[in-house]
């Protein structure tokens, strides 16, 4: 076989149909577009239009609501600190925060913060900075002689400094 011998399955590739080349060819005058208006022009867009008939998107009630000032924190469950604290990724010794998770692999990016979860098994003795944490996490971490700091969130903080040095 040769290079020029080479040709597609038959039916592999339809050929289109050319329209408003007259009216011998079936296809001309309105070139299968039908009649005139709105459908008939070029740029229209009908999405979700039932033919007057109030369309399934209005019938249906609206749920929910999005907060778009809400924290994104990033989630780290206690079995995967403990899993990185054995392969060596994370010193016990040194206070985990949110670069040390990042530095280890653990975060791609902190967002607002970390928030500490306590899901899966958890030993070692370490102190973790966070920014938010549940109430079995931090006993967890407490029951393995271990210390958990929720820091502030940073408007409380500024707060907080500004009641001070007005009371002062």
């Amino acid at each position: 076989m040769k290079l020029n011998q080479l040709s597609d399955n038959p039916g592999a590739r339809k050929t289109s149909k050319r329209v408003g080349r007259g009216i011998g060819s079936g296809k001309g005058k309105t070139a299968a577009r039908g009649g005139k208006g709105q459908t008939a022009r070029s740029g229209v867009s009908l999405f979700g239009f039932e033919g007057g008939q109030m369309p399934l998107y209005r019938r249906l009630p609206k749920r929910g609501f999005y907060q778009p000032f809400a924290k994104r924190y990033s989630i780290v469950n206690l079995g995967r600190l403990q899993q990185a604290i054995e392969a060596g990724k994370l010193d016990a010794e040194k206070p985990v925060d949110a670069a040390a998770l990042q530095a280890a692999g653990i975060i791609k990016s902190a967002r607002d913060g970390v928030r500490l979860l306590a899901k899966g098994d958890f030993k070692a003795k370490i102190t973790v900075k966070v920014a938010g944490a549940s109430k079995t996490a931090i006993a967890a971490v407490e029951k393995s002689g271990g210390k958990v700091i929720v820091a502030q969130p940073k408007s409380e903080a500024e707060a907080a400094k500004a009641g001070a040095s007005a009371g002062a």
